[in-house]
This record gives C-alpha cells, structure tokens and sequence, in this order.
C-alpha cells in the first residue's frame, strides 16, 4: 500500500518532470507523407515513419488511425495493435529503446561500405586477410 506522502512524492516527480521534459500534445498518422506526426509541448513536432518505432514496425495505415495520449502527455497508445511508446524513451533513443537502436546501427553499420572501409579492406588483404585465430589444445 501506498502511504499518502510517497503519493505526494510520486506527484511532485511527476510535475517536476512535466516541466522538464517536452510532452505531447497531440498525435496523429499523416497518410499524405505516411509519417507519425507528434507534437511536443516545446512548440517542436517530430515526424517519422512509423516502422522506424519499436512496436509499429509491420504497422498499415489503418491501425495508426487512433492514437492515444496519455494524460501525462508522455505515453502513446494505438489500441489497434495493443502498442504503447514512451515519449521520453522514444526521444532518448531515438525511436525505440536504446538496446533496439543498438541493434538497428549495428546491422546497418557493419553492411555499411565507405572509402574508408575498402582502403582497409585491400591493405589487410595486402598482408595475408584477417589474422587467424590461435588453435586451442583439445580441439
């Protein structure tokens, strides 16, 4: 059970972090250029495609139709997938939880090719390719 001052606590944190943090203030699925559209409280709107977000990557048009806002302003709702986005975690990692982003670059990153990359690709190929990996007794 809750005492009446951790409840008192709970809200201060709560108000404090509404002052600090950008909520939204409105949601909506823009068909036309097939982005969410988020609106902040910081007077920003943040666009993006909605299979960028944790939890909406094999989302249609149709489910994105209802979206909604919790009265926090920092909770994203569509009751057509059972899907919530926290505003704050969507902001820090950048549409989803930082443990998926890293997953995200880390596939995008290693097919990535550069300049850079095929310069060094050809001088350790110059030098015999990847360095072997020592034998371990027993195998």
């Amino acid at each position: 059970m809750v005492s009446h001052d951790e409840f008192e606590q709970a809200n201060a944190r709560a108000e404090k972090r509404k002052t600090q943090e950008p909520s939204a203030v409105f949601a909506r699925y823009d068909k036309r250029i097939h982005r969410l559209v988020i609106g902040l409280s910081s007077g920003i709107e943040v666009a993006f495609p909605p299979h960028s977000a944790e939890g909406l990557e094999r989302a249609k048009p149709a489910d994105l139709d209802l979206i909604e806002i919790s009265p926090s302003g920092l909770g994203l709702h569509f009751p057509k997938l059972d899907a919530d986005l926290y505003l704050p975690a969507l902001l820090e990692g950048f549409l989803g939880s930082r443990q998926w982003m890293a997953a995200k670059l880390g596939k995008h990153g290693g097919s990535v090719k550069s300049a850079a990359k095929t310069v060094a690709a050809q001088k350790n190929g110059r030098l015999g390719g990847r360095p072997r990996k020592p034998a371990i007794a027993g195998n």
